[in-house]
């Protein structure tokens, strides 16, 4: 008998929907899965709970938890002076529980938790980048042509380079959340994770 699985990465370009997902997965299966909460520096949004949305660390706290080991991989985003990473003890309380964790992270992430937990990994793809950006678009009538140009060109080399290195791609169409959430699912069965 293997080792436990009990880590899944489901992630994807930013507006492909891992975290709509995620949350549709959770509601299916409450008492088994759950998301890693990640470690940020950036500030909460009103909305937002410390705890449950995010850790919030500042810079330097976060640092000193990497420093001591319980930031188990991040990544720096340069053009916002802020970390994402993976908190340590959060992780390993859900495992404790028996728990099926949902991490979305990126490929750096990605790897790491293949590599680590034996993790499952999914990559979201939308039917297409037009798509995507449609769905950023109305999700942040705001934001910049800069920026969404910028979120077009990310997305673009995510699916043409990081997209191979996932263990399963699923694609969410349009108005059939459901059917991605079935799909995945349904990898989970086969890859022997327990879900109920």
């Amino acid at each position: 008998m293997g080792m436990p699985r009990n880590v899944v990465v489901i992630a994807g370009p930013t507006g492909s929907g891992e975290t709509t997902i995620t949350k549709a997965i959770i509601g299916r299966f409450p008492d088994r899965v759950c998301r890693l909460i990640t470690a940020t520096t950036r500030a909460p949004r009103e909305d937002e709970h410390g705890g449950v949305d995010y850790y919030f660390f500042s810079k330097e706290d976060f640092l000193r938890e990497k420093e001591a080991g319980r930031i188990l991989e991040y990544t720096y985003i340069e053009n916002r002076d802020t970390y994402y990473g993976s908190y340590g003890p959060d992780l390993q309380k859900k495992i404790a529980e028996g728990r099926v964790v949902i991490v979305n992270p990126d490929i750096v992430g990605t790897t790491y938790y293949k590599e680590h937990f034996n993790a499952t990994t999914i990559f979201i793809a939308p039917e297409s980048v037009d798509v995507l950006m449609r769905r950023i678009r109305a999700r942040s009538p705001e934001m910049s042509e800069e920026e969404i140009a910028h979120r077009r060109e990310n997305a673009e080399r995510e699916m043409s380079e990081e997209q191979s290195l996932y263990d399963y791609v699923v694609v969410n169409v349009d108005g059939k959340l459901d059917e991605a959430v079935d799909a995945i699912v349904e990898i989970l069965n086969k890859e022997g994770y327990t879900l109920t």
